[in-house]
């Protein structure tokens, strides 16, 4: 026992597991987790849920509401054409992507996403962000001040627990004008 509580001895088997709940105003949470105590684990994630005025929901109780979709962002720069933009994207795998005011937001398949990633980098793109994402299908606004200070408490709890490696959700939050 001391030895395993050492480190020593049998390895650590980590496991990956999914939560989903909902966040207060009905904001869907979804939470990707490693983990070498399920216990502890779901432990820690009903009490956050419930201590945030949550719910821990069953399996597939909000999955359902989004997409597994590679993202990749690029920054925009001044003359870059959204067109044309479009069309690199689609000729390098793409299935959609959004033009926003200071970025493109591209979109493919999940197996297709390190084909697209490359054919842009070889094109000269950099990225502001390059990953694969689970996307909102329809989004909950949290504009309302004490809504939106009770799902960024929740998500800064989910934040410091060292088990969660992702955490998504579909709440639309207000830009946060960061201090220096």
């Amino acid at each position: 026992s001391i030895k395993k509580a050492a480190g020593e001895g049998s390895g650590v088997n980590y496991e990956e597991i999914v939560y989903e709940g909902y966040a207060p105003g009905g904001v869907a949470v979804i939470c990707n987790i490693v983990t070498d105590n399920r216990n502890r684990t779901s432990a820690d994630v009903r009490h956050i849920f419930d201590k945030c005025g949550g719910n821990l929901g069953a399996p597939g109780s909000v999955s359902y509401m989004f997409d597994n979709k590679g993202q990749i962002v690029v920054e925009r720069e001044p003359g870059m054409d959204e067109d044309e933009m479009m069309m690199i994207a689609l000729d390098a795998g793409a299935e959609d992507m959004k033009a926003l005011d200071d970025v493109f937001e591209i979109y493919n398949a999940p197996n297709d996403f390190s084909a697209v990633r490359e054919e842009l980098e070889k094109l000269g793109y950099g990225f502001l962000s390059a990953e694969v994402s689970m996307i909102p299908q329809t989004t909950v606004d949290a504009s309302d001040p004490e809504l939106a200070e009770k799902i960024e408490r929740m998500i800064e709890r989910f934040d410091d627990n060292d088990d969660v490696q992702q955490i998504y959700h579909n709440a639309i939050l207000p830009e946060v004008e960061e201090e220096e």
